[in-house]
């Protein structure tokens, strides 16, 4: 009797350890992405957000999606200043103008890292934007020779808007997608280890437009780090998707 239990307890334990590996294997192939391609429908995944919920793109279908992948990284222990300043850049034109009711959109941000590494590149966008504010004021203007002003001129060019921001104020109006283990991010083919000049963990920053029916209509991937596409060149873009002209 004794030997029969210990055989159904073994046997039970081989089911549940069968039926985990299965589940598994099955999430791990459904995650699986695949480079996307223009008028073909956008690979699903799902992502857990730094505010908490998980997010399924193909569950946003009904409404547009602005996916967005910053840099993050520009060098070991060095942030890309762009990327926080065109996230403050879009969080502001929210605030001023509703783009996601205006277009019926969803705006999502993805960073190739664990929740700890999020949660630092949100905590420093402030520091970034007063170094954004150094770098076009400089207290010595004056006594900077040619090139140096030079270089502050090119700096009010990149960054033409100033912003502001508090430590106990962090702007979170857009899920921030983890992609801890790259797997979107790699599948998608922006995560490398290699770009720019710089070898540290990153993603090339890109931009992808999906229409309502989870359809992209527009991607856009930077060749160096300061080609980034404008938010009302975006904007014009959602209005030709809206139109049915894209």
């Amino acid at each position: 009797m004794k030997k029969m239990n210990s055989a159904l307890i073994f046997f039970a334990f081989f089911f549940i350890l069968l039926k985990i590996s299965v589940t598994t294997l099955s999430s791990a192939q459904e995650q699986q992405v695949r480079p996307a391609l223009l008028g073909q429908p956008m690979p699903d995944f799902v992502l857990p957000s730094y505010q908490g919920a998980e997010v399924r793109l193909s569950s946003l279908k009904g409404k547009k999606v602005m996916l967005i992948f910053p840099r993050g990284y520009a060098g070991p222990d060095r942030w890309c200043t762009i990327c926080h300043y065109k996230y403050v850049e879009l969080v502001d034109l929210e605030k001023a103008t509703q783009i996601r009711e205006k277009y019926n959109l969803e705006i999502l941000i993805v960073l190739p890292y664990p929740r700890n590494t999020v949660k630092l590149w949100l905590e420093v966008l402030p520091e970034q934007m007063l170094k954004i504010k150094n770098w076009k004021y400089p207290e010595n203007l004056e006594q900077l020779d040619e090139k140096g002003k030079q270089a502050v001129e090119r700096y009010r060019q990149i960054f033409p808007r100033d912003f502001m921001l508090s430590k106990d104020n962090i702007p979170l109006p857009f899920p921030i997608l983890i992609d801890a283990d790259h797997q979107v991010s790699s599948g998608l083919g922006l995560f490398t280890t290699s770009w720019g000049g710089s070898e540290v963990e990153q993603n090339i920053p890109a931009v992808y437009l999906i229409d309502e029916q989870g359809i992209l209509r527009f991607k856009y991937i930077s060749q160096n780090t300061l080609d980034r596409p404008e938010y009302d060149y975006l904007l014009n873009i959602l209005d030709w998707i809206k139109q049915k002209k894209l």
